[in-house]
């Protein structure tokens, strides 16, 4: 993997960002393949129909495109697959839920799930949400650092499973 100037912060320009290198741009279909092989890169293991159904709600079922992927060297190399739901569990308020997001581990540390999150959360702010929740495998502890370092904490809340 080749490295930037811009991957040591201290090589940026007064008021440049470190994720001004990366593309972010609204999610379109052709972007599927991309996102299967980076989440199986990431996973170890293919979750086709999964992202086929995640990346069909984003652009056809939701009204609001929230879905968004990172390009560097000219190719898709991070999605964030999320949404917006005005209300749930009785709360009338506008939450922002992100569902998924990867990053191809070759342009890991490039800035890109940075650059993603950031546009994501400019985009729901202007939509008036407050809160963006998500839910991490508790030992995921990768993806768990980069959301602290990135201002999420544990919630108020506790999410209780049944098995049936």
């Amino acid at each position: 993997m080749s490295t930037s100037p811009k991957d040591d912060p201290r090589d940026l320009e007064p008021g440049a960002l470190e994720t001004d290198a990366v593309l972010v741009r609204v999610l379109e279909e052709r972007d599927l393949d991309a996102i299967v092989r980076i989440d199986e890169l990431s996973m170890g293991r293919g979750r086709v129909e999964y992202f086929r159904d995640r990346v069909r709600a984003a652009l056809h079922e939701q009204s609001l495109k929230m879905s968004l992927v990172a390009e560097l060297d000219d190719h898709v190399v991070g999605f964030l697959i999320g949404s917006v739901f005005y209300g749930e569990f009785g709360r009338a308020e506008p939450v922002a839920t992100l569902d998924a997001i990867g990053v191809h581990p070759e342009y890991r540390h490039r800035h890109a799930a940075k650059a993603m999150l950031r546009q994501f959360t400019v985009n729901a702010r202007g939509l008036g949400v407050s809160e963006v929740r998500t839910e991490v495998a508790w030992n995921d502890f990768g993806l768990l650092e980069f959301l602290h370092r990135n201002g999420f904490a544990p919630s108020g809340r506790l999410v209780l499973e049944r098995k049936v």
